[in-house]
């Protein structure tokens, strides 16, 4: 359905980082990824959702601005991404004035973002592997490392460093990494390598990690992270000079949304 994408919900959103709520927020279903760990897994791999026009999702936006969000949160949005910068341009001739989100996994081409430049004002990518064999392993992925780095090199080459207004990223990149457990090493040289893009990027340094989807396969992650590994990997946060935001444990209890409820995240 090239004139439609498909939504599994939308509405105000308070589980993003500080300066991006209360954000607009639209899940888009499918994914490019194939995480087995997946929180969002019944919209990224069982395709929970229904589908709207090109129309539809332009008075979303404006619809979700009228409602006082921040910003116009995209989650997962790389495989709609043709769908969504037709209803971007056309939200914005009809008076959308927020700031927009690419909340995205990095695993996505030059092409495709050079597609968003100019109406994408805050890029917010994960960052999830420094080592190709687990994101081969968890994700069914093959060269995440180099694909995310030279995305993130670009993203940053488009809107630079994080910028606020009264407290609200207004422009700017933010990078997400969620710590697994039994894998500090893989964190640890996540961190390093964005230090080495540039040490001034705005990092969210995740541990809201919960086993679910298909982690049973996986024994080295049917468990939360341990109050040592946080500690360790928030040391090697400092260590490296990076700044931003870090999660507490009880994110792992609060941030799991259930998208078979009206609203995901209200328990």
């Amino acid at each position: 359905m090239i004139n439609k994408v498909k939504i599994a919900w939308f509405g105000l959103h308070n589980g993003e980082e500080p300066p991006l709520t209360p954000a607009g927020t639209i899940f888009f279903t499918g994914c490019n990824l194939r995480c087995v760990f997946c929180q969002n897994w019944q919209i990224s791999q069982k395709n929970l959702g229904q589908f709207y026009s090109i129309d539809e999702l332009a008075k979303i936006m404006l619809d979700l601005q009228k409602q006082g969000a921040v910003n116009i949160d995209l989650v997962t949005p790389t495989i709609w991404y043709k769908q969504i910068k037709q209803a971007l341009i056309l939200a914005k001739q009809k008076g959308l004035r927020l700031p927009v989100v690419w909340n995205s996994n990095a695993y996505e081409t030059i092409k495709i973002l050079q597609e968003m430049k100019g109406l994408i004002d805050i890029y917010l990518p994960d960052f999830k592997y420094s080592d190709d064999r687990l994101a081969f392993k968890y994700s069914k992925i093959k060269n995440y490392t180099e694909i995310a780095t030279t995305a993130i090199k670009e993203m940053l080459k488009q809107v630079g460093l994080l910028k606020l207004k009264n407290g609200v990223a207004q422009s700017g990149l933010i990078i997400r990494h969620l710590i697994l457990p039994n894998n500090l090493d893989n964190t640890f040289d996540a961190l390093e390598k964005i230090a080495e893009i540039n040490p001034k990027i705005h990092v969210s340094l995740m541990n809201q990690y919960s086993p679910m989807y298909q982690t049973k396969n996986f024994p080295e992650l049917t468990r939360a992270v341990s109050n040592d590994e946080f500690n360790q990997t928030y040391e090697y946060f400092k260590a490296v000079s990076l700044h931003g935001w870090i999660q507490d444990g009880q994110s792992q209890k609060v941030l799991v949304p259930d998208f078979k409820k009206k609203n995901p995240f209200k328990k």
